[in-house]
């Protein structure tokens, strides 16, 4: 009784879980389109990864839908109400497993490296995992040995394909992300070399480092040379010697 309790809050992902898986299936009435091939070549070691992931998976789908046509739900010792959730579940599943998951899977074989397909198929195997685990669980609280058996192992192997996926989306996205770099790169290298750089600026270079001041020298002025006395005038008829005349003989008796 006590995991009958813990089973009840579990089937509550039933009212979210139910609509996406029966959509997802009703969805293949009209197909959309597959997602454009790259145009680039898909690696070798990238595709033969898928394949085998694809495989496994699309192994692990018909098992599943094999195992859950065995379970004998109205024999289980519960409810009415409780066997009539169990059984939506398993209906669900199985419509999703035949109709939903086959072409999402060759949508994604037609493009190994799309983000877009890869992550579609790891959103359904997620709402699979989500319906499928409760169900598991009511098959050990209320089934057979055998029919636990079968579908744990059932739901093992989605859970791993589940996981092989997110790591394989992971590098997926990684990988992305390091060939938009690289373009930006060659776009900005490209730009630049079309465009001609322009001219550095010219630098002023500005000496805020004063030197010493030269002592200033003043200039000496020359003294004007002092005027020279003028010459006396004499008048007229005087000698200009400064010599006394001579005196004349006297004539001698």
């Amino acid at each position: 009784m006590t995991l009958f309790m813990k089973l009840r809050p579990a089937c509550g992902w039933r009212y979210w879980v139910l609509p996406f898986l029966m959509a997802t299936a009703t969805a293949q009435v009209a197909p959309s389109p597959a997602p454009k091939t790259s145009a680039q070549p898909v690696p070798y070691a990238s595709v033969s990864q898928l394949n085998l992931m694809l495989s496994q998976l699309e192994q692990a789908a018909e098992a599943t839908q094999v195992d859950l046509a065995k379970l004998r739900i109205e024999r289980w010792k519960t409810d009415s109400n409780t066997k009539r959730g169990i059984q939506s579940d398993v209906e669900s599943i199985q419509r999703n497993l035949q109709m939903a998951l086959p072409e999402i899977i060759a949508q994604l074989r037609a493009s190994p490296e799309n983000i877009a397909a890869t992550f579609k198929l790891y959103r359904n195997l997620d709402a699979l995992y989500d319906v499928f685990g409760p169900v598991a669980e009511s098959a050990g609280a209320f089934g057979s040995k055998d029919e636990f058996q079968s579908v744990q192992n059932d739901l093992s192997t989605l859970e791993r394909s589940r996981r092989s996926l997110a790591e394989r989306m992971e590098t997926l996205a990684s990988a992305k992300e390091g060939e938009l770099t690289q373009l930006r790169t060659q776009v900005r290298d490209l730009q630049a070399a079309a465009v001609p750089a322009p001219a550095p600026p010219k630098k002023v270079v500005v000496d805020d480092t004063e030197p010493p001041k030269k002592p200033v020298k003043k200039k000496t002025v020359p003294k004007p040379p002092k005027p020279s006395a003028p010459a006396t005038t004499q008048p007229p008829g005087t000698s200009t010697s400064s010599q006394p005349p001579a005196q004349q003989p006297q004539p001698q008796l």
